[in-house]
């Protein structure tokens, strides 16, 4: 009895099968960078150190610092603007390096394949 569909010999033909392994691979090798990642911790500083703000992989604020200078109750804008700016800059560097991992595991595909990467 003839086989319907399919491939002849019933598997997948080696191209496809070393393809999929292939994205099996790529696929536990991001898992692995994103646990990675979610471990870290990145801080980022504005008005010259007068605030800092540490936020986890998981783009979690885990702290705020601030100077007593900072602290001005005639000018709480300003200081809303600097844990704003610090807080910004510390997931842009979470960002930046999930970007760096990514592009590294991916060998420059980026997002080259809809619905993989």
């Amino acid at each position: 009895m003839a086989k319907r569909g399919g491939f002849p010999g019933g598997g997948m033909p080696g191209n496809m099968a070393n393809l999929m392994k292939q994205a099996q691979r790529m696929q536990r090798q991001m898992e692995e960078q994103q646990k990675e990642l979610e471990s870290k911790e990145f801080t980022a500083s504005a008005g010259g150190g007068a605030v800092e703000v540490t936020v986890s992989g998981k783009r979690e604020v885990l702290k705020v610092k601030l100077t007593e200078e900072v602290v001005d109750p005639d000018d709480i804008e300003m200081l809303e603007d600097l844990i704003a700016a610090a807080t910004n800059e510390a997931l842009r560097k979470v960002d930046e390096e999930s970007g760096a991992a990514m592009s590294k595991l991916t060998g420059g595909l980026g997002g080259g394949v809809p619905g993989m990467f």
